[in-house]
């Protein structure tokens, strides 16, 4: 069976949160922050990070508006000067969405509030004398993996029409910004870190099948490069892909492309691994017709928990938008079995301003 539990946790969410689901899973792997870190952050900072010491923090010490956001995370780690220490904080927030934010900037800084305010009680409840009040520095990073392109400043001044002479009362607060799909292969990976190798491969997740092997391919040959002590970082990397390809690929490429990864793989047995996989999705009641076998009910339920996922949450977008939702429609987007189709629906639920101006026609397939 599988060699994480935590992997089943994937099968407990619909499919269209796999992309910042995964990213928080690699992301709770010490090396795999600094992965990150080399991707984003200027070297001569990165430099001065003990990563060895990286601790992640617990959701219950932070306010509830951000414990509630699925994919964020929170580190403490020492920044080194010279013969001096000190705690430096790192906050992610991974965005993975049909739209783009424009108050991304606003979140952010909202979300670093709330990690100063709820230091700021620690020093109350523990009678901290004034003159020893710090606030730990925050670097805050947004890992960014939907297709879309980012167009929008992370600032406040890019939601606010600013009078002349008040940009300078403005809040400022520099955001690190990683946009996955749109960042240069060699950018991604300048260090060779198998983070940057993992996510060439998600640039890849809709490309055609010959791209995605070509770029598999070359992922796998470096991921073989890690030395043995560095095997958990490999095993868990060999996982993310798997996962990846279950995910995010269509069903008639699943046998092919597990097959490609344990060709390169020696040491793990891949298409163990991937029937391990399929014995979770099958006990969570995702896949059908499990009587035809494990890769026939890895393709069928990952097809129907897709489009389940997508109707749904196109419901619940209705539901938000417009409150009560007549059954007619329920029916309209149960009937919808194209992925797309509900992709392009949900666009449009979100723009429209009534129920009428949504175009009904040609969807019921």
């Amino acid at each position: 069976m599988l060699g994480d539990t935590d992997i089943r946790s994937f099968f407990d969410i619909s499919i269209t949160h796999f992309p910042d689901r995964s990213a928080r899973w690699l992301l709770q792997y010490i090396e795999y922050v600094q992965g990150l870190l080399e991707i984003v952050a200027p070297s001569e900072f990165v430099d001065h990070i003990d990563f060895s010491q990286l601790t992640q923090l617990n959701r219950s010490l932070i306010a509830d508006t951000l414990r509630e956001q699925e994919a964020d995370l929170l580190f403490r780690v020492p920044y080194k000067r010279g013969a001096e220490t000190d705690d430096l904080l790192i906050y992610i927030l991974i965005e993975h969405q049909s739209r783009v934010d424009v108050s991304m900037g606003l979140r952010v800084m909202s979300y670093m509030i709330d990690i100063w305010t709820a230091q700021r009680r620690e020093w109350v409840s523990n009678d901290t004398p004034e003159r020893a009040w710090r606030l730990r520095p925050i670097l805050p990073i947004v890992f960014y993996s939907g297709d879309r392109p980012w167009n929008v400043p992370l600032t406040l001044s890019a939601i606010m029409d600013i009078p002349p002479g008040m940009s300078q009362f403005v809040p400022k607060c520099e955001i690190l910004f990683l946009d996955v799909k749109r960042t240069v292969v060699s950018d991604l990976t300048k260090t060779n870190h198998p983070f940057g190798w993992l996510l060439t491969v998600l640039q890849k997740e809709r490309a055609s099948k010959a791209a995605l092997v070509d770029t598999l391919v070359e992922a796998m040959f470096h991921l073989n490069e890690l030395d043995t002590e560095r095997s958990g970082q490999w095993e868990r990397a060999i996982k993310y892909l798997l996962l990846l390809i279950l995910h995010r690929r269509p069903a008639d490429e699943h046998q092919e492309l597990v097959k490609l990864v344990g060709q390169h793989t020696q040491e793990l047995e891949v298409e163990t691994m991937a029937k391990s996989m399929a014995d979770v999705l099958r006990e969570q009641g995702i896949e059908q017709g499990i009587e035809q076998g494990i890769e026939q009910g890895i393709e069928q339920g990952i097809e129907q928990g897709e489009t389940r996922a997508k109707q749904a949450a196109v419901l619940k977008l209705l539901q938000f938008r417009f409150n009560d939702v007549p059954e007619s429609v329920v029916n309209q987007v149960a009937s919808i079995r194209s992925v797309s189709r509900l992709d392009s629906l949900f666009e449009e639920v979100w723009e429209a301003a009534a129920l009428d101006e949504i175009d009904w026609q040609n969807r019921n397939t």
